[in-house]
């Protein structure tokens, strides 16, 4: 018998019960015979490639058995059982098993291995995986062996969280005879990363309706039945409120205050109060509820109530600043006055006028039942200054009250705000360098398949044409690897067909590529039966995601005939898609009199950039630029067709601007009313055939990751991509274009309706990290010169999406309050968003307007922009302090002086 052959066999046919009746019997020698090859066998396992150390996930388990039997010290086995190859694998059933084969080891050697288990552990990185896994991996095994040999656990904070997410992993709850309890729930209070289980605890339990159920909830059972000490859990939370941690680690501990529930004499005073300045807004709450509820009792002094108002006063959180408010109102009295006086003070700086109003009107409640006295040390004397200080700030016929009650205050300073910076247009990633040998061919179509990032896969397929026709069976070697790996054999083309993947994702038609030439006949055979299979299933993808998919299409078949060609024309030279045209014309030159493939041709003619001077006019394309007529000459020089056809595309301009014309229209479906968009796209010229249909939008929309090809399609003509794009943002609720909106900023062409609706469903996306993307679209077309003259169009497109419902205004606004930041110069997109959204007289303002009118000063500002908008006067005359009243008064002073 061979111990490590059968061992190894057992590995690999993941026979991991069978693998531990069989180690557990192997003797010294046997186990020794073992130790001497298991590293070295792994290490070559995984120097084999990705493909082998994806299949070792499966077979994890039995290595880990494997070593933790047969490797020697403690020290090498902590170490085999950690290493990040086989960690995933460290679950209850496999701490079990490996339990058992440790029986026999000294009880001194458990106990060291057991310590730097312990130390090893980590905290789970990521999101939430632990939830599916049964906890933290290797805390089963490192638990098991302190229980077994009563060994102290050392202080690591993953061991105790460790403990709490195997609970709620598991569904469990703290169990009182548990022998880790007492040293636990001492750790629990210091140590990070177990709010996480202990959310999750709670979340799941309260979903299930299973009440009680939940992990903290039975920590404060235990403390009414004796098992736990009450006051150990109120310092613990207490301990935890005042380490600074973050929201979500302070949540639970939250919870197990309000449900600990302790009486008025037992509340911190002083540390609640020193802890509201700064503490999230969750723990601020309860500081703020116990409070009140210890000064109901009669146990919260002036000094701290003075201290506690302030710091909420000087709080974002509108409700906070509020609750302030409403404290002093319902508490306040001589001797309490002076400090209630400086925490509305600094509430008349407050963005909400409702919120600054009331401050004013307490303020001057105070300020008439309760005057300073002759002595200079008061306690009401700091009060009435800071009062007359943050006066100052206020709107003329609040100061004059102000100053009626508390005396002179200052005239407000006329101070101009300062200008942002210049706008700067954010770059687009550099493209990838050029892949030079057929192994770097290898390892590029190794890689994963998402995200797709056009510029890669350009450069992939680049090199695959140019070193295939080079060197084919020097191609043939290096991917001979890869082609094993990702088309298993026998190959079965039957298997690639159903679901269309393979024959219109541009990834897979990618590969594809590669197999035509490592195995044409595979390919055929994958052709063939793709075929049949849509042909009664045709798939109608966009149009511009067709004209892609037919370049590479051209590419398999060039390779299934066993042709080559030396370049490719229609690889990017520019991170916006775009074609150097001298380049263009030198990759024809290369061809040695050969036609280029049609579809690579007509990929490159539309990937030039502009070709004409002047402003984008489809009426009046102007003269071309002066390089232009040179080229135009070498090209017909070359003397074949498509030599004729650049020569004739360079002297008319390139393709024509289209018009482009989008309405929005409702349309009903099985989940209700949505709303899409009618685009028409009307050519100013006759163009080639195979370039006319991407002049036509088509039914299908396409998936949002395709859109990221588009602009790269036609670089130079900007609104007939976002004319595409409209459609995909109709049919999945958010534009997939968002990623694709970059790319189209950077690019070239006439901008219009079709982009201006395009970027404001972008604008108007529910995540702030799409939305960030429109920011940086808008500073782009400004730091291009672009959005002056687009402004308007995009304004307008903005209010009546608004007025539609299609997106929300306080989206909008944070998008063109960030990018009047980045010095954009946002006021023409403004007053024309404005001009369509603020309200007839006697109807109702939109909601959010009032912080779009204060985005709108800060832009007009910086503009100096002077005249009118439609419809401000009649608002800023209308009474009441709302935000919307008073900025629109600001606006309309700023623009007329009235």
């Amino acid at each position: 018998m061979n111990p490590w052959r059968e061992v190894l066999d057992r590995i690999e046919a993941g026979d991991n019960a069978g693998l531990v009746e069989f180690l557990d019997g192997l003797g010294d020698v046997g186990r020794h015979a073992v130790a001497v090859q298991l590293p070295g066998h792994l290490s070559e396992r995984l120097a084999a490639g990705w493909q082998a150390r994806w299949e070792l996930r499966d077979e994890a388990a039995g290595y880990r058995l494997a070593g933790a039997a047969c490797l020697g010290g403690a020290a090498q086995v902590a170490t085999w059982l950690n290493r990040r190859e086989l960690r995933d694998a460290a679950g209850r059933t496999d701490a079990e098993r490996i339990l058992r084969l440790l029986r026999r080891r000294p009880e001194g050697w458990r106990r060291d291995l057991a310590v730097r288990l312990v130390e090893r552990l980590r905290l789970p990185r990521g999101r939430a995986g632990w939830r599916w896994t049964g906890g933290m991996p290797g805390w089963h095994l490192a638990a098991g062996l302190i229980l077994q040999t009563g060994a102290e656990p050392p202080a690591n904070d993953a061991f105790t969280a460790g403990w709490v997410l195997r609970m709620a992993a598991e569904r469990e709850v703290p169990r009182p005879d548990d022998p880790l309890l007492d040293l636990m729930v001492a750790r629990l209070f210091h140590a990070a990363g177990v709010a996480a289980g202990l959310t999750w605890s709670q979340v799941r339990e309260s979903r299930t309706r299973d009440s009680g159920h939940d992990i903290v909830t039975a920590l404060v059972t235990m403390s009414g039945d004796g098992r736990l000490k009450r006051q150990d859990l109120l310092d613990g939370c207490l301990t935890r409120f005042l380490s600074g941690a973050a929201a979500d680690e302070l949540a639970p501990f939250v919870a197990m205050w309000r449900q600990l529930a302790p009486e008025a004499a037992e509340i911190p005073a002083l540390e609640f109060t020193r802890l509201l300045p700064s503490a999230p807004p969750v723990l601020a709450q309860l500081a703020l509820d116990e409070l009140r509820r210890a000064d109901r009792a009669g146990l919260l002094d002036g000094e701290l109530f003075g201290e506690a108002v302030q710091a909420l006063a000087y709080r974002p959180e509108r409700k906070h600043v509020t609750a302030a408010l409403k404290w002093i109102a319902d508490t306040a009295s001589r001797v309490r006055s002076g400090d209630a006086l400086i925490a509305l003070a600094t509430a008349f700086s407050h963005e909400a006028p409702a919120v600054r109003d009331r401050a004013v009107r307490l303020a001057l409640n105070l300020g008439t039942r309760h005057a300073p006295g002759i002595a200079s040390d008061d306690p009401l004397v700091p009060g009435w200054e800071a009062v007359r200080e943050a006066a100052a700030t206020l709107p003329g016929d609040l100061r004059e009250r102000v100053a009626a009650v508390f005396g002179e205050v200052a005239a407000p300073a006329d101070e101009q705000p300062a200008a942002p910076p210049a706008p700067v247009a954010r770059p687009l990633p550099a493209l990838p360098p050029p892949i030079e040998t057929p192994d770097q061919l290898a390892d590029e179509l190794s890689r994963p398949a998402w995200p797709e990032e056009p510029a890669v896969l350009e450069g992939v397929l680049a090199a695959l044409v140019a070193l295939t026709h080079r060197d084919r069976e020097a191609v043939l070697e290096a991917l001979r690897p890869w082609w094993r790996t990702a088309w298993p054999q026998p190959f079965d083309a039957h298997r690639y067909v159903h679901g269309w993947g393979y024959d219109r994702a541009v990834r897979s038609l990618l590969h594809r590529c590669a197999l035509a030439v490592v195995s044409p006949a595979d390919s055929r055979a994958l052709t063939v039966s793709l075929d049949a299979y849509t042909r009664p299933h045709p798939v109608q993808d966009p149009p511009l995601h067709q004209f892609v998919q037919r370049r590479f299409r051209e590419v398999i078949d060039l390779f299934e005939r066993g042709g080559t060609v030396p370049v490719l024309l229609a690889t990017p030279t520019s991170p916006t898609g775009h074609v150097d045209p001298e380049t263009l014309l030198e990759r024809l030159e290369l061809l040695d009199g050969a036609e280029p493939l049609p579809a690579d041709l007509d990929q490159a003619l539309l990937r030039l950039p502009r070709l004409v001077a002047g402003p984008h006019d489809p009426a009046a394309p102007g003269d071309p630029l002066p390089w232009v007529p040179a080229l135009a000459v070498r090209a017909e020089e070359i003397g074949t067709e498509a030599g004729r056809r650049l020569a004739a595309w360079l002297r008319a301009g390139g393709l024509p601007h289209p018009a482009v014309w989008c309405t929005r229209k409702s349309v009903s479906t099985v989940y209700g009313k949505t709303s899409t968009w009618n685009t028409r796209i009307i050519p100013a010229a006759v163009v080639p055939d195979a370039i006319a249909g991407l002049l036509a939008t088509g039914r299908s929309t396409g998936y949002p990751d395709d859109t990221a090809w588009w602009p790269w399609t036609m670089p130079s003509h900007r609104e007939v991509v976002a004319a595409h794009l409209l459609p995909v943002a109709a049919a999945y609720g958010e534009p997939g274009p968002a990623d694709a909106l970059a790319a189209l900023a950077h690019g070239d062409g006439p901008l219009g309706e079709a982009t201006a609706t395009a970027l404001t469903m972008v604008m108007g996306h529910r995540r702030p990290e799409r939305r960030a993307a429109a920011t940086d679209a808008i500073v782009t077309l400004a730091g291009r010169g672009d959005l002056p003259g687009f402004g308007g169009v995009l304004g307008n497109v903005v209010g009546r999406a608004v007025r539609a419902g299609l997106v929300k205004l306080n989206r909008v606004n944070t998008v063109l309050q960030e990018a009047t930041e980045a010095g954009a110069g946002t006021w023409p997109v403004l007053a024309a968003a404005l001009e369509v959204l603020l309200p007839e007289p006697g109807s109702k303002a939109p909601a959010g307007l009032g912080e779009l009118l204060a985005t709108a000063v800060r832009s007009a500002v910086l503009a100096g922009a002077r005249g009118d908008v439609p419809g401000l006067a009649a608002l800023a005359a209308r009474k009441g302090a709302s935000r919307t009243g008073e900025e629109a008064r600001r606006l309309h002073h700023h623009l007329t002086g009235a």
